[in-house]
């Protein structure tokens, strides 16, 4: 599975919330700039080629599908930036959130019971 680029990511988390969708669908999810309709198709190609999604073809136009599902991709990219950026250790990564206060003790309670919940 190869990295996705900003923009192919941002696509495919469209094409994902869409499950199946045209070039002209997924424009119009696009809450920022649009790209030019041929800049995006050639992104969704990308994508294509890179095996994330593939297509149903109706004529001269496709309609393109996820291959690669959402969970996927977060579960082989969290673990390759927890390795990279946190010494492959989860205890940095809550520790980090912690610091930079975007979790809550709240928080880290209830992921402590349900760790416990888990391994009970």
């Amino acid at each position: 599975m190869q990295k996705l680029t900003n923009k192919e990511e941002e696509i495919m988390h469209i094409i994902w919330k869409l499950e199946k969708a045209f070039v002209k669908d997924v424009i119009a999810e696009i809450k920022t700039k649009k790209p030019h309709y041929n800049t995006l198709s050639t992104i969704v190609r990308n994508l294509e080629e890179k095996g994330y999604v593939s297509h149903n073809a109706y004529g001269n136009t496709h309609q393109y599908y996820p291959v690669v599902t959402k969970e996927a991709y977060r579960k082989k990219y969290m673990a390759s930036a927890i390795q990279h950026y946190f010494n492959d250790s989860y205890k940095n990564v809550i520790s980090f959130f912690a610091k930079e206060e975007k979790i809550s003790v709240e928080d880290l309670k209830e992921i402590i019971n349900l760790i416990e919940k888990e391994q009970s």
